[in-house]
């Protein structure tokens, strides 16, 4: 079910990201796909999931669009686009996207969506523990963000 706030043209760009995920599962990879579009409309640039074939699991849609973005864009070129995405961005996407400075994403499937669709889940959670050594760790980061 579509929101309502997606407009037919943004429906298209969905449907394209979907047509690149069924090209990234045909060639044997994980079924997601993304473009990034300009704020004219014009496609800057697509990218589909390849982290099987390049053998990389880093290499997610938008992970790499968000790298195209920070490489070729400038904030406010960056600012202005939109990520069209087959499904919900994951937690390593969302990261990079919030530091590549796009404007917004639009997907077509929830990661919860996606999720039901598995078998077996979400990947399980990897325990963490910390902070540890505040002191020494904050040496080399206080005074680097403004």
């Amino acid at each position: 079910m579509m929101g309502e706030h997606v407009t037919p043209e943004a429906e298209g760009f969905l449907r394209r990201a979907i047509e690149l995920a069924a090209a990234a599962r045909q060639a044997g990879n994980p079924p997601f796909g993304s473009l990034l579009v300009g704020p004219d409309g014009t496609v800057l640039a697509e990218e589909q999931n390849t982290s099987i074939t390049e053998g990389d699991i880093s290499f997610h849609p938008e992970l790499k669009l968000a790298v195209w973005a920070a490489r070729n864009l400038d904030a406010e070129a960056a600012a202005g686009t939109t990520m069209y995405t087959s499904c919900q961005p994951c937690e390593m996407c969302s990261g990079a996207l919030a530091r590549s400075g796009l404007g917004r994403v639009v997907y077509a499937l929830s990661g919860e969506q996606l999720n039901g669709l598995k078998s077996t889940g979400s990947f399980p959670a990897v325990p963490q523990e910390g902070p540890a050594l505040y002191d020494e760790a904050r040496v080399p980061v206080d005074g680097y963000y403004p």
